[in-house]
């Protein structure tokens, strides 16, 4: 420990001498443990190169023809009615009457607004029209989504539409589009051929507008969803604030290097919004809980102390069958769909997150929110024991097609670089449509990756040779340090530039995130094939081209 000690020691007294902004030393004894173990895996357990080795969650009715419109006002702060409870009647279930499918204009407003986290407690947040979350987007599979987006924030963003087999050009990031300016607008005209749970967020400089607030659910129902007693969206989040409520940002290098090597997990745990969750169930009833972890960094081991519950979906869409857990483990990006209940009346369960260890230590018990069973409901749905059929894309040892590795190296500017293939930023090769791809994806680095690969769907074929223990769709899944994990999925004829990336934020700003282009199965695999006009940089910068105000 001494060793240790006097290592801290002579590092602040280098610090002290560098022209920077150091921390007030009524600071120091609430963070000198985080500053101590944090120095320790920012400076000796950093990865090296591979040379080395909502407030009310309820759905919006389907009948409403767009979100609410743009320019409405938040309630002030000192007037805010914080909701406490989130209950969900019977009736907050739409038909399962599919007629012939339409297109729905939605209006989605990026601006910034005060929001109460709490009773009393409110952050000056970026959001989508006026809250945090943005409002739930609904539709039916095989509707078209035409969403019709203005940037009120004081810099340029795009929305990306996490989990939707999208045209390339709809995918919303900063290889496809041109990043909205102030006042500007964009139409993503957006077709839904799957059912299932899935979100938007911002897609630049997305460590600190997802931290304030970006991001929203979208429910897509299909005609062979189960219909259930209840059906909620719960979005985890945290953020990271001060005192007084404003987002704390690292003030001198080696907690720069920290948040740049872990990732950022924030001081403040957000259920739709809020901190300290209170949720309500009927006593009896079976419901339908979306569970969608848009954090940045923070990594969600659900726990509803020791209850079981049965996951019907991973990623939002159906499993083949139920799967009876107590635990559920969420990486950011990813989304699940458990079926709650029944339970007896008059239960307090916590909703918990139990310890995870992903490699930055400090692996803690969190606790989100609570749960209440009140009334009664005499005829509980039931869960069908078969949900859908899902093919089987390749055998568990088919030979891979293409190669991944997640790692870094270090930085003695920023502390860590994160590459793929030893690159920031890679540009991969092109993959053909019709063609299967298998992917081995290794990560030797010394923490966990969560992977999401856009615009597609993927199975997992095996974690360290391993098959996983039930079949699924997935878009994101985490890699385990030291790990290899295989997945296999098929290129439809969808053209165009897509990406794939670790879904810890800071991960990805600072490199580990690659471009590859989907061509025709007779075309040229040839050359370069970044979009002309383009030049990609990300980390909160723009490409050279930029959409017009309009």
């Amino acid at each position: 420990m001494k060793p240790l000690i006097l290592f801290i020691a002579a590092g602040c007294s280098f610090v002290t001498s560098l022209p920077v902004e150091i921390p007030s030393v009524h600071e120091w004894p609430a963070r000198l443990e985080e500053v101590a173990v944090d120095m320790v895996h920012a400076l000796f357990l950093v990865p090296v190169g591979p040379e080395a080795v909502q407030t009310d969650c309820r759905f919006m009715p389907l009948d409403l023809p767009a979100c609410p419109q743009s320019g409405v006002e938040p309630p002030a702060c000192e007037a805010a009615d914080h909701q406490d409870t989130i209950a969900l009647a019977s009736d907050s279930i739409t038909s399962t009457i599919f007629p012939m499918s339409k297109t729905t204009l939605f209006h989605l407003t990026a601006g910034e607004f005060d929001w109460p986290i709490a009773p009393g407690r409110c952050i000056r947040a970026w959001g989508f029209n006026g809250s945090v979350p943005g409002p739930v987007i609904e539709a039916r599979q095989g509707d078209t989504l035409r969403i019709l987006f203005t940037n009120r924030l004081p810099e340029p963003t795009v929305v990306h539409w996490h989990g939707l087999r999208i045209p390339a050009s709809m995918d919303g990031t900063e290889a496809v589009q041109p990043l909205v300016p102030p006042g500007g607008t964009w139409e993503y005209v957006l077709p839904l051929p799957d059912a299932g749970t899935f979100w938007y967020h911002a897609h630049a400089n997305e460590t600190v507008q997802m931290e304030r607030g970006m991001y929203g659910s979208i429910v897509v129902r299909g005609k062979e969803d189960p219909v259930l007693d209840g059906d909620r969206i719960l979005m985890f989040d945290d953020m990271h604030l001060d005192r007084k409520g404003n987002f704390r940002k690292p003030s001198w290098f080696l907690p720069r290097w920290m948040e740049r090597h872990n990732g950022r997990e924030g001081s403040e745990l957000l259920i739709n919004g809020h901190t300290d969750t209170r949720l309500e169930m009927r006593a009896g009833a079976a419901d339908r809980w979306r569970l969608v972890n848009a954090a940045s960094a923070r990594y969600v081991r659900f726990y509803l102390g020791g209850t079981p519950f049965r996951l019907m979906a991973a990623d939002g869409r159906l499993l083949e069958r139920p799967v009876t857990m107590t635990e559920l483990l969420l990486t950011p990006g990813e989304r699940a769909d458990i079926v709650v209940g029944p339970l007896e009346e008059g239960r307090v369960i916590p909703v918990e997150s139990l310890p995870y260890d992903r490699g930055v230590g400090r692996p803690r018990r969190t606790r989100w929110g609570t749960l209440t069973v009140k009334g009664s409901n005499t005829q509980p749905a039931l869960l069908p024991d078969r949900l859908a059929g899902i093919p089987v894309l390749a055998d568990p040892d088919a030979r891979p097609t293409r190669q991944i590795v997640l790692h870094g190296r270090r930085n003695w500017k920023d502390g860590v670089d994160f590459t793929i293939n030893g690159e920031m930023h890679l540009e991969d090769r092109p993959v053909r449509v019709g063609s299967i791809e298998v992917w081995e994806i290794h990560n030797p680095s010394m923490m966990d990756h969560p992977f999401h690969l856009h615009g597609f769907f993927f199975q997992v074929l095996s974690v360290n040779g391993q098959p996983p223990a039930y079949r699924s769709w997935k878009d994101t899944v985490n890699v385990p340090r030291g790990a290899t994990v295989r997945i296999a999925w098929q290129v439809d004829d969808r053209p165009g530039r897509w990406m794939y990336h670790c879904h810890i934020l800071e991960h990805h700003a600072a490199g580990m995130m690659a471009h590859f282009e989907v061509i025709p199965a007779n075309g040229d695999d040839t050359g370069s094939f970044e979009p002309a006009g383009y030049r990609q940089i990300h980390n909160g910068h723009s490409p050279s081209a930029t959409c017009h105000n309009r």
